[in-house]
């Protein structure tokens, strides 16, 4: 048979999104007119009661975001008209504590996503935001009681206003790049979470982030600051319905990991196809302090997301374990950065993607050695697979390396599914559709072991979509 012919046997179908792909009217208490200007991040700012500093922060991110160009790399996003883009929404409910106090359509959303169930079984603590305002926030009181805040951004701003002030886009400054200077200006809701010195969280935070509305943004702010000594895994998820116009997300994360503290942060991203995803994190570690980022990127039409781990005390670590997977119409670019700092520091880098249907994976690392990190080390892997002979997967790594005392090494593998492969599955009594998904689940299994699935109810399911569902 003619290798062309057996390529086109390999396609899939595209996955079924219906349990996230689901949408109420748009039922607005209030939102801005589309657009950006001074007037518009103005309102935002007086709809949120900000303090005068606050408000000037957003002017002069506003100020930053004109004077910056898009970026020259990466995937083309001329076509995003930040005219046509809502930037505000808020909807008919103030926050609550309880589920049953929400909206109908509110509380048939996250009910539907399964975060209320999630939280009686698994989590500490739950935030959920519907387009631009956090509508639930809760914690249970046994982790209230070790000392440990989690509350909104908006809440943080008032209760502990000089501890977000000393932190607040201090890591990621809107001159970085023009979205998280975007996200300056018009940023809304998010999470704040401090644990204090020694306190070891038992279970996960999390919150959740659901853009109901077509054609706004939604640009949440998560603040997170473990102590010395301390520990803590927060889950991230997000998802959104699709629609035949342009969303975008461009939400920011700093995290501040102290001296011999932990923070592991896991985010299930799950846009729709027509949502532009340029979200920013990242995490600074002191002294034999430890940051774990687990990441699963689905959905989106673009997205441009690296979580970058600045190692600024001496024996400070970094892990970084993420999966992609592309479909039809999508460009996928992501990756992470590291950034060797200080002596005996050490991060490990594993990444996979999957691409079908047309999908384009690209994933950069970046690893940086500054001249005083000696005795550091440093390990990248990325694997790709394509599961059809039109889709596209790129690694591109980036090493700089500023001293020979050093451990480093990367490996890099991108193929297909293997023909020899599937044939031996199906001399096993496998079809051949069971043979590629089997194949598919044992290349994603390492990533999937490590994604947080007995505590986020949505995440399981959409895990089990994405390997059964569309391959099986």
């Amino acid at each position: 048979m003619p290798m062309e012919a057996q390529r086109k046997k390999t396609q899939l179908e595209e996955m079924d999104l219906s349990r996230w792909d689901f949408r109420y009217e748009e039922d607005a208490a209030f939102k801005t007119r589309k657009g950006l200007t001074p007037e518009i991040v103005e309102t935002i700012s007086r709809a949120k009661n900000d303090p005068p500093w606050m408000r000037e922060f957003r002017l002069h991110s506003l100020e930053t975001y004109y004077k910056l160009e898009n970026p020259v790399w990466g995937p083309d996003l001329s076509a995003l008209d930040m005219n046509e883009i809502v930037t505000y929404l808020k909807p008919k409910t103030d926050m609550k504590t309880s589920w049953k106090d929400l909206p109908e359509n509110i509380r048939g959303t996250f009910d539907k996503l399964g975060i209320p169930q999630a939280e009686k079984e698994s989590l500490a603590g739950v935030g959920a935001q519907y387009d631009s305002e956090v509508v639930y926030h809760n914690m249970r009181k046994e982790v209230e009681d070790l000392g440990v805040v989690y509350c909104d951004m908006e809440t943080a701003l008032r209760d502990y206003e000089d501890l977000v002030k000393t932190h607040f886009m201090k890591m990621v400054p809107p001159s970085d790049h023009k979205y998280v200077a975007l996200h300056g200006a018009v940023w809304s809701g998010g999470s704040f979470v401090y644990v204090p010195k020694d306190v070891k969280v038992p279970i996960p935070l999390q919150s959740y982030f659901r853009q109901n509305a077509p054609g706004t943004g939604q640009f949440e702010h998560t603040l997170i600051i473990v102590e010395p000594g301390a520990d803590l895994h927060f889950i991230e998820g997000c998802s959104a319905p699709k629609y035949n116009v342009l969303n975008i997300h461009a939400g920011c994360v700093e995290l501040y990991v102290a001296e011999e503290a932990r923070l592991r942060y896991s985010t299930i991203e799950n846009w729709s196809k027509n949502m532009w995803n340029l979200n920013t994190k990242r995490a600074h570690v002191q002294k034999k302090g430890t940051i774990e980022w687990v990441s699963g990127s689905f959905g989106s039409q673009i997205s441009m997301l690296y979580p970058s781990s600045v190692l600024l005390g001496e024996g400070a670590h970094s892990e970084f374990t993420g999966i992609t997977f592309a479909g039809k119409g999508q460009e996928l670019d992501t990756g992470t950065k590291v950034f060797h700092l200080a002596p005996f520091t050490t991060s490990s880098v594993n990444t996979k993607s999957i691409s079908k249907n047309g999908g384009k994976c690209i994933t950069r690392s970046q690893v940086m050695v500054a001249k005083e990190a000696v005795h550091s080390k440093n390990t990248v892997s990325c694997e790709s697979l394509m599961l059809d002979s039109i889709s596209r997967s790129d690694t591109i790594p980036g090493m700089d390396i500023r001293t020979d005392d050093v451990d480093i090494g990367h490996e890099a593998r991108i193929g297909r599914i293997s023909d020899q492969a599937i044939y031996y599955l199906m001399t096993r009594g496998l079809g051949e559709q069971e043979a590629k998904t089997l194949i598919v689940r044992g290349f994603a299994e390492p990533i999937a072991k490590e994604l947080p699935l007995e505590y986020a109810v949505e995440m399981n399911n959409l895990i089990t979509l994405e390997m059964e569902g569309s391959i099986g």
